[in-house]
């Protein structure tokens, strides 16, 4: 059974094979979305770290494609609990680029400057766990949340089940649950944004249909189009005092 933050899965699908038989491609189609928003945060700080770890890389490639657009002197960490996951980040490993198969909140002795942690709270069971577990390993982080929680989600019998047995969601969130879970775990938000997953990532049928609603619609009123019509993700970005510290360091201030 898979651990995380010390708590047994009833489920083991990232263990066993049947996460990547649901997902052979992991995800890795909305790499390059995802690596847009991260770069966007960063640049909008003028951030440039020189450790970066991914939490849940599952294939490497958002680590991959970071690789490409930031500075050289960059070193990447990616780690997941699925050796089907580590497997496939083979072939993208380099000098600068490594991949372990471990639990990172159990890990001793790891620091990052930027940890990320996009897509995994919603698959963890103990969700307040992993969050303190990794609280003390970086600097700054950057949480993505898929916003699955919305009324036309609710409304449809298999909306949030399609969820929970294709991609292993096991929790589910609005922007106001997510940002309170991660005030309660003592993180101060110092940026969110929302971003159109089921827009620029539109796959089947219906989600293309509802492209052009959502967008007017969102252009009217943003949160009341998410909470509604779904479809949404959330970036934050915590938290002030870690920004500054990092800022300090990166322009050879430092404290005590």
């Amino acid at each position: 059974m898979a651990k995380i933050s010390g708590k047994v899965l009833d489920r083991n699908i990232y263990a066993d094979g049947g996460y990547l038989e649901k997902n052979p491609l992991w995800h890795t189609d909305e790499s390059p979305f995802k690596v847009r928003q991260i770069l966007r945060m960063l640049q909008k700080d003028c951030l440039n770290p020189k450790t970066a770890c991914e939490v849940g890389c599952g294939a490497g490639e958002v680590l991959k494609l970071l690789q490409e657009r930031m500075d050289n002197t960059c070193r990447f960490w990616g780690y997941d609990i699925s050796p089907q996951a580590i497997a496939m980040c083979e072939s993208r490993a380099n000098e600068r680029l490594q991949f372990k198969l471990a639990d990172i909140s159990q890990e001793e002795g790891t620091f990052f400057e930027l940890i990320l942690v996009l897509d995994v709270i919603e698959h963890v069971e103990d969700y307040f766990g992993f969050l303190n577990g990794i609280r003390a390993k970086s600097d700054l982080k950057i949480f993505h949340f898929p916003l699955d929680l919305s009324v036309q989600a609710v409304l449809r019998k298999r909306g949030l089940l399609t969820r929970r047995e294709l991609y292993g969601h096991i929790q589910y969130f609005t922007k106001e649950t997510a940002l309170e879970t991660l005030k309660d775990v003592g993180y101060e938000l110092l940026d969110y944004f929302y971003t159109p997953r089921c827009i620029e990532l539109a796959k089947q049928t219906i989600q293309k249909i509802a492209v052009l609603p959502r967008k007017i619609c969102f252009a009217i009123h943003q949160d009341l189009t998410v909470r509604v019509l779904g479809g949404y993700s959330l970036w934050f970005w915590p938290d002030k005092r870690s920004l500054a510290h990092l800022l300090l360091s990166q322009r050879g201030y430092h404290s005590g």
